[in-house]
């Protein structure tokens, strides 16, 4: 305190260091001695993984600081970061439907449960484009993210019969009552693969929340930070963040592992996967793999 305030007598009064110091009663010594640089290569590490994922709060970074080496308390990483000024800045949410949660039952098995949504963005400010994801509600795994600029019930069909010869069936899907997911193309699948489908209720997309919380992740980290010239071009750039999602990001609801951890960590621990890796049989598999959007 003392050395601070013989600072500001030197700064608003115009008087030299050695009398500011001898009024307010310190060593000129510990004025002149600049002091040592704290963490520098902790800082710079942070800020470079803050540069390249601007959407990532102080404990995401702390995780992927861990991965390399540098760890310290939660308190500390605290400050070197709000020191940084890296703080995320919120943004307004839409608002959403009031009502009362409607319990799920939890899924304990990869493929036990899926959760399908659609998203939509813009080539800039002109067409528009949507986005079909498919999640792993147990390991929260992103399956499918596949783009076009019109997806019907029937390309939905398609998109989940590829995905189930390499995940093998689904117990059961959760979805809305959007049109594509209420079509007959989709109760016909659902019906000859023997798979339930679960619709939500009206107006209540926290009945679906995995799928939900997957979306506001996709949107804030991705689609409201990159700008997109074509189709081409967001579907690179969405086969590129789906594979960070699932073998790079940590998430906090699996304790920090990644997607791609979690579902190994799970079929280790049961011997294999629930129908995984189904029908493997030659030409015919490899042409209905070669069309699976990623």
């Amino acid at each position: 305190m003392r050395r601070a305030a013989a600072r500001k007598a030197m700064r608003d009064h115009d008087i030299s260091q050695r009398r500011a110091c001898r009024l307010v009663g310190v060593d000129p010594k510990t004025i002149r001695r600049d002091k040592p640089p704290d963490n520098p290569e902790v800082r710079k590490e942070m800020k470079a993984i803050a540069n390249k994922r601007r959407r990532f709060g102080y404990r995401r970074i702390g995780v992927m600081l861990e991965r390399k080496g540098m760890i310290m308390n939660h308190k500390k990483l605290y400050r070197l970061y709000t020191e940084e000024k890296l703080g995320v800045r919120r943004r307004k949410g839409r608002k959403r439907a009031r009502g009362s949660r409607t319990p799920m039952p939890k899924a304990l098995r990869p493929s036990e449960r899926w959760s399908l949504d659609f998203l939509s963005d813009t080539f800039g400010t002109s067409r528009k484009f949507r986005i079909l994801a498919v999640n792993d509600d147990c390991c929260r795994e992103n399956l499918c993210l596949m783009a076009d600029t019109s997806i019907s019930g029937a390309r939905v069909a398609r998109e989940l019969d590829a995905l189930v010869r390499i995940y093998g069936k689904p117990a059961c899907i959760v979805s809305d009552n959007g049109t594509e997911f209420t079509s007959r193309a989709i109760l016909k699948w659902a019906n000859e693969n023997d798979v339930e489908w679960h619709y939500i209720d009206p107006g209540k997309p926290q009945q679906n929340a995995f799928i939900e919380s997957f979306n506001g992740s996709l949107r804030d980290e991705l689609l409201n930070e990159e700008w997109f010239d074509s189709l081409d071009d967001a579907r690179r750039k969405l086969a590129l963040w789906r594979y960070d999602y699932n073998h790079v990001r940590p998430h906090s609801s699996l304790e920090n592992q990644t997607p791609a951890e979690a579902r190994r960590a799970l079929e280790q621990f049961e011997g294999s996967a629930h129908d995984a890796l189904a029908q493997t049989d030659g030409h015919e598999y490899e042409n209905h793999t070669r069309k699976l959007s990623l």
